[in-house]
């Protein structure tokens, strides 16, 4: 099965509203990586310049990424919307 790694940045504004960029879609996360290292000193990126890991960073502004698989579903469960009034 083929696999890819979605790159992501995340900038957290101080009101809490998130601004997301996707970076790429890359076949290796070593590629993925390369590419972090080429925007990191960016000017934006540079704010926010490391890799995190939601599991074990508190941090939320920064790099993500993520692997897939290809030909398969990654959101299963559906989805719902809250509105304020």
């Amino acid at each position: 099965m083929e696999t890819v790694f979605v790159l992501q940045h995340v900038r957290v504004a101080p009101s809490g509203e998130e601004h997301i960029k996707t970076i790429g879609v890359y076949r290796s996360s070593e590629a993925a990586k390369a590419a972090i290292e080429r925007l990191k000193t960016k000017p934006g990126f540079c704010d926010a310049p490391r890799l995190l890991d939601p599991m074990i960073d508190d941090e939320e502004s920064g790099f993500y990424l993520d692997q897939y698989q290809l030909d398969e579903d990654h959101w299963t469960e559906g989805f719902g919307f809250t509105y304020d009034s």
